[in-house]
């Protein structure tokens, strides 16, 4: 059992160690495994390690070491074994000074005031601390209720900016497929007219050719006639 811890001495969680002294949070963890393992005692919350300022500089001692981790780990348990025995010498002495509280009944009474008023500074200090905390936990609410109402703004805003862009991707789409429609309505339009030109010129060819062979079919004599298409 812990007996060397200070009143109101300041209690570090794993990571808040790790920051304290400059080490990662998993190398507390190893550095704690390895001081319980050689018989180190810690402040425990459950299966948590609470480290205070002597653990600190356990940790510290462990990082700094050019020794075999085990060995010096070893020599910080027989320190803290020397400092939990000087707690209980002090407990022991501080008890005997019991034996030299006054007898005189006016002493007593006046020691008895004393307890009384810092007792009763005490209540009043437990009462300020609960009011304190009663308003911390209405301002906690207040900012929940805050962050949710911001929440739902940016949610609310988000979900405008997607139907926003949604319709425009569905305006562009539009556009597109009347921009492709047009389009495919030219080349339609373009190999019409080109086929309109091949028919007229078959139309053409098949006509001439049709004056050929009406010439031809003539006599020798009149092939000034025939010779006379080409002049043309």
């Amino acid at each position: 059992m812990r007996r060397d811890i200070q009143p109101n001495e300041r209690a570090y969680s794993s990571k808040e160690a790790a920051e304290t002294v400059g080490i990662a949070t998993p190398t507390v963890r190893k550095y704690g495994q390895i001081l319980e393992r050689n018989g180190y005692e810690f402040l425990k919350d459950g299966d948590r390690r609470i480290f205070v300022q002597s653990d600190l500089e356990a940790l510290k001692a462990l990082r700094d070491t050019e020794k075999p981790l085990d060995d010096t780990a070893k020599t910080l348990v027989v320190q803290q074994a020397e400092r939990l025995e000087g707690s209980d010498k002090k407990e022991i002495a501080v008890s005997d000074t019991y034996q030299d509280l006054p007898s005189d009944p006016s002493q007593i009474k006046e020691i008895l005031m004393v307890l009384v008023k810092e007792l009763a500074a005490t209540r009043e200090m437990n009462v300020q601390l609960t009011s304190d905390m009663a308003s911390m936990k209405t301002k906690v609410s207040q900012l929940q209720q805050d962050h949710h109402v911001i929440s739902s703004s940016i949610g609310n805003s988000a979900q405008r900016t997607n139907s926003k862009i949604e319709k425009l991707m569905e305006m562009q789409t539009a556009q597109y497929e009347q921009l492709l429609q047009d389009e495919k309505e030219k080349s339609e339009q373009l190999r019409r007219e080109i086929q309109m030109m091949r028919e007229e010129q078959q139309r053409e060819w098949r006509s001439l050719n049709t004056r050929i062979e009406v010439e031809v079919s003539k006599p020798k004599e009149k092939w000034g006639g025939f010779l006379s298409l080409f002049r043309k």
